[in-house]
């Protein structure tokens, strides 16, 4: 599912007739050299402190010096996170604690810089063209040497870059290619991982071409005709004058052309660039929308001499949002709440080095919820997360990192703008998230309305927002952000919405329920909150609670709840052995917690009724039985016998205090005249494992990854729900398992098992292995065994 630039001459014959491809965006994942560094001791960190790296061009020395003999480093592909990879570590520190008590940090210079070095060679018949380096995430301050040359370094975790390597490029030897990350310093209060964890590209293009970021697309739709207006940027990097034409084309979903023009008489300065800029027409355009997510594709050509010297495609939707004080949100005229939820970027078994695969699989289980908005907590994401809203229909709330204007941080803003200004799914920026030390002051109004202004001047097509935490207070930031943002405190926004009637208002993060996933008794020892919607921190609310009251308000845009997945780090309420957050609607796998189906229940047109918890207990316990269900009303019955009927509050739940008693508990609902039923059954002990993948079928390419879901079912075949039992894995073919979790927020299992003795226990019922494909096409054979247990067996295919 990587965003490749295909070769656009075997996709549009008609107008490219190159026999090689004008411009490639090749993957350059694969292969790399990995080694610790020291940051503490310099002869550990290949002497990088006392060489000579920056003396002259190219005298790059140790293990950036291309002749560097790095074979007994680490073989490994990027997307890569050394963090998830290391032990944990009980030191009481506050950041080590908020980064999930891993061993990365100030605290550990042994396991804090990573080298990484790739080995690529670059064909004679290409010089001529430019190449630049492309970074898509690496975490953190890292610096950048090509064959012995530095070439720069970027200190974001979170933003892309790209290095202009092509008067440094080797067209008769190999390159080398070298990278030291510093992940000593923290960005974020939260797990952040280490190293080359987003991809790595390398791209080739002609000096006469579209610059980076050089398009942006924007649209707006009058009686039933859209207006495509179209800005390019066109570069000339070679050493004269350089005249020649643009070509659009523009497709629709089916790859069918809608409509394309020539721009003739395109003349650029070398060293310079110019804006051109075209208007089309789509009559009865496909918009783009939450159930029916229509892309369009622009391919744009640049010609000279009758000769293609560029073509790019960008992905496009036509769609109207607007964000009224009054009406609350809208998009393409109809009023829509927002629905949710905000997110980190870490996943069990992969930390943040997640597979593209695995971006689509988080995002439909967001969607089969009733989520309708993803806000990207706190920091720019990964491509692959919008390009799998765009396609599934989420909306974005895009976040930028920290509130600043200096270079360095209006660089990052902009890139965030520049490169994510095309997708769709981003319907409002949000300039940062509760900047306490300076959002209700002076100087934290001028930092946004210098950010406003550029973003603006960027993309004057959306508005922005700001999450802050500081109430009903209006001074500072919140006097001249667009759209106001209550990170909590929503039951001060009535007073405010009052008081300010012209300025919009949602609820950027509410919520923050702690709960974890199948415990219904608080364990403070082992650090486990009960698994229902009743527990949250000082400063939140249960869901129920900032739901209700806001749910049917006009002005009210709706929100976002903290979190759609729990996170590694920010363990609340507890500490050690807590090493992740409580907050998640979902646990780290993805397996839903009962709060789950309270909002499913009012966020989608599902006919939901769940009932919990489990039914395996001592005689004579009192159990509080939960029922969220968007039934009109419901029955419950223990082992047939009634025990009473209740109406349904809308956005509420149901309780009933029942006697233990083994058998089965049915809860009957009707909801439109429907009939709508679930039951809990007493259990007998695990009998055999059942595995539950998320598709059988996987591309050939190295990348591509099935979700494989375990739980166990007693001898009559119901799923035992409490069963704690360690599972054993093993893989035949051409695949890998690259990562294990269960959802446990105390567990100290390893992530990662490079002797390939892959394990994990199941942690109430379940546990997840993450399998990525080879190159290869053919069978995986996947098993899993454990002690008194009848073992379960998948086979998952690899095609091309």
């Amino acid at each position: 599912m990587k965003p490749l630039i295909f070769l656009l001459v075997l996709i549009f014959p008609f107008y490219l007739n190159a026999q090689t491809p004008v411009r490639e965006k090749i993957s350059m994942d694969k292969n790399w050299k990995f080694h610790f560094g020291d940051a503490a001791d310099t002869k550990n960190d290949f002497n990088y402190n006392i060489n000579y790296n920056l003396a002259k061009a190219g005298s790059g020395r140790g293990c950036i010096a291309p002749d560097f003999n790095d074979s007994a480093w680490r073989t490994l592909d990027v997307p890569h996170d050394w963090a998830v990879e290391q032990d944990f570590v009980n030191i009481k520190d506050e950041g080590l604690q908020d980064h999930g008590f891993k061993a990365v940090g100030g605290l550990f210079p042994k396991t804090s810089i990573g080298w990484y070095r790739k080995t690529f060679t670059v064909a004679a018949a290409d010089s001529g063209n430019k190449f630049n380096i492309h970074f898509d995430g690496v975490f953190r301050n890292c610096k950048v040497f090509l064959n012995g040359h530095y070439l720069g370094n970027n200190e974001s975790g979170y933003s892309e870059f790209l290095l202009d390597i092509s008067d440094y490029v080797n067209f008769h030897k190999k390159n080398v290619l070298v990278v030291r990350v510093d992940a000593s310093q923290y960005e974020g209060w939260f797990y952040e991982g280490a190293g080359i964890y987003r991809h790595v590209w390398l791209e080739k293009f002609n000096p006469f071409h579209v610059a980076q970021y050089g398009t942006f697309v924007t649209s707006t739709v009058k009686d039933s005709v859209a207006t495509v207006a179209v800005e390019t940027t066109v570069a000339n990097n070679t050493f004269s004058r350089a005249s020649g034409s643009l070509q659009y084309f523009i497709y629709d979903k089916n790859n069918k052309k809608v409509t394309g023009t020539i721009v003739e008489g395109v003349s650029v300065t070398n060293g310079e660039t110019k804006k051109i800029q075209y208007q089309f027409k789509i009559t009865n355009p496909m918009l783009w929308d939450l159930d029916n997510p229509n892309l369009y594709k622009l391919v744009t050509v640049i010609r000279q001499n009758d000769k293609v010297t560029d073509s790019t495609s960008t992905t496009f939707g036509i769609r109207t949002i607007i964000a009224d004080a009054t009406k609350g949100l809208s998009l393409n005229g109809k009023p829509i709440k927002i629905y949710g939820v905000c997110c980190h970027q870490d996943h069990a078994g992969v930390g943040s080095a997640l597979p593209d695969a695995l971006q689509y699989y988080r995002i439909k289980l967001l969607k089969e919820m009733g989520v309708n908005a993803y806000r990207t907590s706190h920091n720019p994401p990964t491509p692959e997360l919008l390009q799998a809203c765009d396609e599934l229909g989420m909306l974005v709330l895009d976040e930028n990192r920290l509130i600043g204007t200096s270079a360095e941080y209006m660089s990052q803003f902009e890139r965030l703008l520049l490169r994510d200004r095309n997708h769709p799914s981003v319907f409002m920026w949000s300039i940062g998230n509760e900047e306490g030390w300076i959002h209700g002051s002076d100087v934290g109004r001028r930092l946004a309305q210098t950010l406003i202004q550029r973003q603006k001047e960027l993309d004057p097509s959306r508005v922005c927002t700001y999450a802050a935490n500081n109430g009903g207070n209006r001074t500072g930031i919140n006097e001249v952000i667009p759209v106001r943002g209550f990170n909590y405190f929503v039951q001060k926004s009535d007073q405010y919405h009052a008081a300010y009637p012209n300025q919009p208002v949602m609820g950027s993060e509410t919520g923050s329920t702690v709960t974890t996933r199948g415990i219904y008794a608080t364990d403070t020892i082992k650090g486990y909150v009960v698994d229902r919607d009743s527990t949250h921190p000082s400063w939140a609310t249960t869901a129920e609670e900032w739901w209700k009251p806001n749910a049917h308000k006009d002005w009210f845009m709706g929100g976002f709840v903290w979190t759609g997945f729990d996170y590694r780090g920010e363990p609340t309420p507890y500490e050690w052995p807590c090493i992740n957050s409580h907050f998640g609607i979902m646990d780290m796998c993805g397996f839903p917690k009962n709060i789950y189906y309270y909002y499913q229940s009012w966020w989608s047109n599902k006919d939901v009724l769940q009932l919990s918890p489990h039914w395996n207990w001592t005689t004579g316990d009192s159990i509080k039985v939960w029922v969220n269900s968007n039934a009109e009303e419901v029955e419950l019955k223990l082992n047939g016998k009634s025990l009473g009927k209740k109406m349904m509050e809308r956005e509420g739940h149901l309780e009933w205090k029942v006697k233990y008693t083994p058998g089965k508990l049915e809860a009957f609902g009707k909801r439109n005249g429907k009939k709508l039923y679930a039951k809990v059954e007493t259990t007998t002990a695990p009998y055999q494992i059942v595995l539950s993948p998320d598709r059988t079928a996987l591309k050939a390419d190295g990348a591509d990854v099935c979700v494989m879901n375990v739980t166990v079912t007693d001898n009559k075949g119901r799923e035992v729900a409490t069963a704690m039992n360690n599972i054993n894995f093993s893989i035949e073919g051409d695949a890998k398992i690259i990562g294990v979790g269960n959802g446990d927020p105390s567990s100290h299992e390893p992530d990662k098992f490079f002797d390939n003795n892959w394990q994990r226990k199941l942690f109430n019922g379940k546990c997840q292995v993450i399998i990525q494909s080879a190159e290869v096409t053919g069978d995986i054979k996947f098993t899993a065994t454990g002690n008194g247990l009848q073992a379960a067996t998948v086979i998952v295919k690899t095609k091309k």
